[in-house]
């Protein structure tokens, strides 16, 4: 199945997409970490993209309209193409990541990032790739905790 892509008058990119976005597919950890990569430096090169609008059968529309989102999901359409259920699977993930690391204060020491780029716990990684996206194309706290709940940094006991 593919993904129709149509230039609205505005410039912004329509995506239809044929599945709703918890059904799009997993991918590999691999695969995320090589499209943080390619977002990152394709960002740090002044690469900007259009708007982007991804609207789900389900009726659930998903606004890529913050630069930084245009810019990460430009990169995945040059790095991987956006009109594929594969290609749009990871550029989701990938822009859910970045959402749950600046949301989540437990994923704090499963990652680390800095001027010369950054670095997962595997098991972050293993767990983008593979849990269920929301309705939003967002991760739900309860599933990724669930998947990383064995590799979460314990608190510190109390001195």
């Amino acid at each position: 199945m593919t993904v129709t892509t149509t230039e609205l008058p505005s410039g912004a990119l329509r995506h239809e997409v044929g599945v709703a976005a918890g059904a799009l597919p997993a991918v590999s950890p691999g695969a995320i970490e090589i499209a943080w990569e390619v977002a990152r430096a394709s960002a740090h090169a002044g690469v900007w993209g259009p708007a982007r609008l991804l609207a789900f059968p389900d009726g659930i529309e998903i606004a890529l309209t913050d630069a930084d989102a245009a810019s990460w999901a430009e990169a995945m359409s040059r790095h991987c193409g956006l009109d594929s259920l594969a290609g749009l699977a990871l550029c989701l993930r990938l822009l859910a990541l970045v959402e749950l690391l600046g949301r989540a204060p437990w994923t704090r020491g499963m990652f680390t990032i800095g001027a010369d780029g950054a670095e997962f716990h595997p098991a972050l990684l293993s767990a983008a790739a593979m849990a269920p996206l929301d309705a939003t194309g967002r991760f739900e706290d309860a599933a990724m905790r669930a998947m990383l709940s064995r590799t979460l940094p314990r608190a510190a006991p109390p001195a």
